[in-house]
């Protein structure tokens, strides 16, 4: 049994009415009790708490502080390859986009990494777009051998692989996995991954319990927001969150919150989410998910990412670029999407440090483990 089965029981018409049904009575009984459960965690994302934000962000801040402490961790994704076989509708790297395609060398790689690490990162997010061809298992085993020595903590966002070569990522030197859903919504998933391997629903869903038997220390989901309705794809993904947690509980999962952004292509969000809907999303799932690591990308403003360090967020990105090579030369490719926080990694660990908390660039060393 895995997640695919679970998300068979509950349909998404039925979630949408259940949220839509749910009274200001339920949320303050949500907010009330220690452990909300899913039945409460609905309660809070549904319309009748959207007049109750600031209570439920109040919540998110004391348990975030109870359960991290006043830290908020850094990293910064590394591209290396925009090359990609699969047709997202929504992103630049659409095998049909006509970019320029470019996939680092190996000495490339390492020399983003050698930028990335004099900026102070100690935690390093390899990125690539999904064509193995392009950046191959071997390559990608090549990639962190160079980059093993510059950082304590490496995770991938690529294409999914099997436990195998999952298990060797891990052997050498790869301890966290990040991998989207995009969404959880089965008609409009199909909709926008019209070509690619990437168009099996379930094959997707089913690749973070592949990481988990792999062993990466970090397992990281998230929904891309504006796909679907927020408030359905945020129970699904507290769903599959639960799961994992409950499944493989040596590794700690975490959730990112990709809105999207423009991107070659033109795709316009059919739903879009609001900075409020936003906030009112993530501060909900740190309620009902106390342990959860919460990531936001420089995908969003520096506005909201300021307001968001104390009500939840346990990771930021810094300084990203989303081409290959973006740090070290202007490679003339086209990134996977805009960013909206253009402000130097310092810049951030100082806003950090302004609001009371304190950055961490690195929390993480390979060697207690025991």
């Amino acid at each position: 049994m895995t997640f695919y089965d679970e998300i068979g029981q509950h349909s998404w018409q039925v979630i949408e009415q259940e949220i839509l049904d749910r009274s200001p009575a339920d949320v303050e009984r949500a907010l009330s009790s220690s452990t909300p459960g899913m039945e409460g965690f609905i309660s809070l994302m549904s319309p009748a708490a959207d007049r109750m934000i600031e209570e439920i962000a109040q919540r998110a801040q004391l348990i975030t502080e109870q359960r991290f402490g006043r830290v908020i961790g850094l990293y910064a994704p590394l591209y290396v390859s925009n090359s990609c076989t699969n047709s997202c509708v929504y992103c630049s790297f659409n095998a049909d986009n006509p970019i320029s395609r470019l996939t680092l060398s190996v000495e490339q790689a390492r020399a983003e990494g050698a930028y990335l690490h004099e900026q102070g990162f100690r935690h390093v997010l390899l990125v690539s777009g999904e064509d193995q061809n392009a950046a191959g298992l071997d390559y990608l085993k090549a990639v962190v051998k160079g980059l093993r020595p510059l950082f304590d903590s490496i995770s991938i966002e690529i294409y999914p692989m099997d436990t195998d070569d999952y298990g060797e990522l891990a052997r050498s030197g790869v301890d966290g996995l990040i991998i989207y859903q995009e969404t959880y919504n089965p008609d409009r998933y199909k909709e926008v991954h019209p070509a690619g391997r990437k168009k099996d629903y379930r094959w997707r869903l089913e690749t973070p319990e592949t990481g988990g038997k792999a062993g990466f220390r970090r397992i990281g989901i998230g929904s891309l927001l504006g796909l679907s309705d927020w408030r359905i794809e945020g129970v699904y993904l507290a769903l599959h969150a639960r799961y994992l947690m409950r499944r493989y509980w040596r590794s700690q999962i975490t959730i990112s919150f990709p809105r999207l952004r423009p991107a070659v292509g033109g795709y316009c969000p059919p739903c879009p989410v609001s900075d409020r809907d936003l906030v009112h999303m993530m501060t909900a799932l740190r309620v009902f998910l106390p342990d959860a690591g919460l990531l936001l990308s420089t995908r969003e403003s520096p506005h909201l990412r300021n307001h968001m360090i104390p009500l939840g967020v346990t990771s930021m990105s810094a300084g990203s670029k989303t081409d290959p090579g973006g740090y070290t030369h202007d490679s003339g490719t086209e990134g996977q999407f805009e960013i909206s926080d253009h402000r130097s990694p310092h810049e951030i660990a100082q806003t950090i440090r302004d609001h009371g908390y304190e950055p961490v660039w690195k929390d993480w060393d390979s060697s207690f483990i025991v």
